[in-house]
């Protein structure tokens, strides 16, 4: 299906659906949320995030411990959920789409841009994410993400 809707993480869709767990994972990063981030992921060493910062992350003691830094750190990053198919089979199911918004530090900002997957699996009531992976497929945008996080001169 479909969706042609933006996530922000300030929907209200039900309980236990696709919609609603993805809205989650957006409502806990754009707040800033560890404990809503920990109730949206699989609490399991087979949790696995690839993203362009933070490399390959496996289990979620890892994954937690790149989203504190994100969350405690002095950047300021705001990602809305675009363009987006969901794919559903089962206890599973595979987001596919586009992550847009902006990081920002200081007087630093650079327009985020991400080809971004998640899958969930269905567990104890609820979807919890099991994968994550993200990738900037603009070479120069990447460049000057990853300097304007390192805090080298743009």
């Amino acid at each position: 299906m479909t969706l042609h809707e933006t996530l922000t993480g300030q929907e209200s869709p039900m309980h236990g659906t696709p919609e609603a767990a993805l809205s989650q994972f957006y409502r806990a990063f754009n707040g800033g949320d560890l404990s809503l981030m920990e109730t949206n992921w699989f609490q399991s060493h087979e949790a696995s995030m690839s993203n362009p910062l933070g490399g390959i992350k496996r289990g979620w003691p890892e994954i937690r411990e790149l989203y504190e830094r994100i969350f405690t750190g002095p950047a300021e990053v705001y990602v809305e959920y675009t363009d987006y198919r969901v794919f559903q089979s089962g206890d599973f199911f595979q987001s596919v789409g586009r992550e847009q918004g902006t990081f920002r530090l200081g007087d630093v900002e650079v327009p985020l841009k991400i080809r971004t997957s998640r899958t969930f699996l269905f567990h104890e009531g609820d979807y919890r994410q099991l994968h994550h992976h993200g990738s900037i497929e603009d070479p120069q945008l990447l460049n000057r993400y990853q300097k304007a996080v390192r805090g080298d001169d743009l």
